[in-house]
């Protein structure tokens, strides 16, 4: 087996979750799902009424401390400005379309681990900064295009017999084995840069991978404390520290974007740092997007008995009891507002409901209309293959299965282009 088959091979992995493992009762019957009643985002704690903007920056805070102390976990991670170092750069790359830079990342003032290797392109089309989409990675950044000047990393990989988890050499042939699910050429003939990094660098994704991973830098987590989707979204959070010092990107302007797993992280990091400028949740899923009441799918015990290290551990208290839970995901979503976000879900994957994952942006809705926005509606969810748009609010389902394709990406960046301001 090739490096680059084992590249499609893991990657699929990653996307797909494992979906040999789904249980036996999950629930793909619409006349199964429970009825609920959500929480209400717009109901202070003390029961009083959420009025207006000003209100909800209070009601706000409530809100993050519910998904910090039950689901996420608080932060434990500083904020204090990274050392980095310019490992490459090329103006010419891509046949001259593009500028590649490649940057490590430190996590520690001293020691060389952990770390992050950042690709970033950027538009040679554009004058000045450019506006840019920032992407974490399933494999290592070799996978986004074929270009040789791309610098190769190592890989995490599981042994199946061992199920040992160790840091792999790669190879030349792992370049591009990721690239159809970049879009990396139209993205830059659209005027916007691309920066992404490999998620394991931040944390490898197993249980017990903390130790090689950010969290081990800082306090032992509690029960409520950051799993490895904190952990991703702190390190989306110290990419855009970086960024920011980046003369050839618009950090005003950045869209953050995530798939699967890493759209659940690129929803909390939205939610956390109101720096990015857009929000996009890529079949997310539960504990993403999707509404969890509606035990439709995968569900709150599937998460955390297959990703234990993902999640606070104090979220493993509603298992099979999501009913009780004090939030549900559309006041995720309501946490991004007032800022542009888009949902997608595709419609095989019924795992990741993508019914549910359009009725909470719905949901999300009340918030978005306190700062005078227009919202979706519950009625005219949209057919396959139809975008639908109100204001800095978008949805697709596509046809097909979990991941990510040029579909997705071409309304990914026409909503970017339509939301994001002007220069």
């Amino acid at each position: 087996m090739t490096q680059r088959t084992l590249f499609l091979l893991l990657g699929a992995t990653a996307i797909a979750g494992l979906a040999a493992a789904q249980p036996k009762d999950v629930n793909y019957d619409e006349a199964k799902v429970p009825a609920y009643v959500l929480p209400d985002a717009l109901k202070f704690e003390n029961g009083k009424p959420v009025k207006d903007a000003a209100d909800w920056a209070k009601r706000r805070a409530e809100v993050m401390r519910l998904f910090e102390a039950n689901m996420y976990g608080k932060t434990l991670g500083g904020k204090s400005t990274l050392r980095h170092e310019v490992l490459e750069t090329d103006a010419k790359a891509l046949d001259g379309k593009a500028t590649r830079k490649q940057i490590r990342i430190f996590f520690s003032a001293t020691a060389p681990e952990p770390k992050l290797d950042l690709l970033l392109y950027t538009p040679n089309s554009v004058k000045g900064p450019a506006p840019i989409f920032l992407v974490p990675g399933f494999a290592p950044n070799q996978a986004v295009n074929a270009d040789p000047g791309i610098l190769l990393a190592d890989r995490w990989v599981t042994d199946p017999k061992t199920k040992e988890t160790t840091k792999v050499a790669q190879t030349a042939d792992s370049r591009g084995s990721g690239a159809a699910s970049w879009n990396l050429e139209q993205t830059l003939d659209r005027g916007f840069g691309l920066a992404t990094f490999y998620y394991g660098d931040v944390e490898p994704d197993f249980n017990g991978g903390m130790k090689y991973g950010v969290r081990a830098l800082f306090a032992p987590p509690g029960p409520h404390d950051w799993g490895a989707i904190g952990a991703w979204a702190w390190g989306l959070s110290r990419t855009l520290d970086y960024l920011e010092t980046e003369k050839a990107v618009d950090s005003k302007r950045v869209v953050l974007m995530g798939v699967s797993r890493l759209g659940k992280t690129a929803l909390w990091a939205g939610a956390q740092d109101p720096r990015f400028a857009v929000v996009i949740s890529s079949v997310s899923g539960e504990g993403g997007a999707a509404i969890s009441r509606r035990k439709f799918g995968e569900q709150v015990n599937d998460l955390n008995t297959r990703f234990p290290h993902w999640f606070a551990r104090a979220y493993q208290e509603f298992n099979k009891r999501e009913e009780t839970l004090p939030m549900d995901q559309h006041m995720l979503l309501s946490l991004i507002a007032p800022r542009p976000l888009y949902v997608n879900s595709a419609e095989e994957d019924l795992w990741a409901d993508p019914k549910g994952e359009y009725l909470s942006l719905v949901a999300a809705g009340p918030v978005y209309r306190l700062f005078g926005k227009p919202v979706l509606n519950a009625d005219q969810r949209p057919a396959v293959n139809q975008p639908v748009t109100a204001g800095v609010l978008g949805y697709h389902i596509r046809s097909g299965k979990h991941g990510i394709n040029k579909y997705d990406w071409e309304q990914y960046l026409n909503f970017a282009e339509a939301v994001l301001p002007k220069k």
